[in-house]
């Protein structure tokens, strides 16, 4: 079908039912793609997507990508988001998330040379590990501990941009890698333990803010809309742009200025409650998006406080909420097409 006739593309995305993913499908829907959106739910929240489930144009699929993939797919498009990104998740099994960065990568990569598309690896940040350059700029090789705690996530993500790039030069499909900093927004997860979200949520229930380390440590929060952009650009971008791309907000600030944010926007009156800084945990998160910008014309476009107040808000409703846990146990039936009634 063609453009006219109101089709662009095919476009699965691997993880489709987490929290960047889920914003992703939204995106590519508007956009008048039809979206196959792929997850195993250990992560990703029905929820998140069930809002989408009577558009015409969009699949859901449970599956789990360290398993081949089959089911006659023939997608022109491939986004893989397919792990879990926060430390409290992908250390619960870390073996899974492994095999989730490598065997995912994989078999992602040989639907993608089996069916002709284009295919982007949602790295991350975390392949600096604890920089010692800051900014980062993609020719940085990092500084990774390989058997620590937070190992199978950032050699997993180094993997798979291996595998990525070999599959480039060797088989001649056509790969985009994308290094994504700290991203939040709507559809982060309650329970994943990460810094906007925990903030949020203790603020909004009054409990006291809990900040690990000192809270000198910095990071750079890019608002999920913005780097949903980007990766569109980047899937979008011609041949010539090969390699790592860094997709963040160089707008670097301290945990605690994050947190005093936080407790200023939300009203509340609570406490910070210092703990002790998590193994390997970095001190500094900040990425240099030169190659984005030049070969992209990207850059982020929201501003902490607006992105902070809208996250707030989506909180805020979600608390108000009174549901059981969608999260299922278990993986849904290859192929499934969901329904939430």
């Amino acid at each position: 079908m063609s453009d006219a006739d109101g089709f662009h593309e095919c476009v699965l995305v691997a993880g489709g039912a987490g929290f960047i993913g889920a914003s992703l499908c939204r995106r590519l829907l508007r956009d008048g793609h039809a979206v196959i959106c792929m997850d195993n739910f250990l992560t990703g929240d029905r929820e998140n997507v069930a809002q989408l489930l009577d558009n015409p144009r969009f699949t859901l699929i449970g599956h789990d990508v360290i398993e081949p993939i089959g089911f006659g797919l023939r997608p022109t498009q491939i986004y893989n988001l397919a792990c879990p990104a926060s430390p409290r998740h992908y250390q619960a099994d870390p073996i899974h998330t492994l095999r989730s960065c490598v065997d995912g990568a994989y078999n992602l990569l040989e639907l993608a040379r089996h069916s002709g598309a284009r295919i982007l690896q949602a790295s991350t940040s975390e392949v600096y590990g604890d920089p010692s350059v800051n900014p980062q700029p993609e020719a940085y090789r990092g500084n990774v501990n390989m058997v620590g705690p937070r190992s199978c996530y950032d050699e997993g993500k180094r993997c798979a941009e291996t595998l990525f790039a070999d599959y480039g030069k060797c088989r001649q499909v056509k790969v985009k890698i994308a290094r994504i900093f700290n991203t939040y927004g709507p559809y982060m997860s309650q329970q994943d333990g990460r810094l906007v979200s925990n903030l949020i949520v203790q603020a909004l229930t009054d409990r006291n803010l809990t900040i690990y380390g000192d809270g000198s440590q910095t990071r750079s929060l890019c608002y999920v809309d913005d780097l949903v952009e980007g990766l569109i650009r980047l899937m979008g971008s011609g041949d010539e742009l090969d390699g790592p791309v860094n997709l963040g907000n160089p707008d670097e600030a301290t945990v605690l200025d994050i947190a005093k944010a936080v407790r200023r926007l939300t009203g509340t009156r609570a406490s910070f409650e210092f703990r002790p800084l998590p193994v390997d945990d970095p001190l500094q998160r900040c990425p240099d998006i030169t190659r984005a910008r030049t070969l992209l014309g990207w850059q982020p476009r929201v501003d902490r406080d607006a992105g902070l107040r809208r996250t707030v808000e989506y909180f805020a409703e979600r608390l108000r909420r009174v549901r059981p846990n969608s999260a299922p146990s278990g993986i849904a039936p290859a192929g499934y097409k969901a329904s939430l009634g």
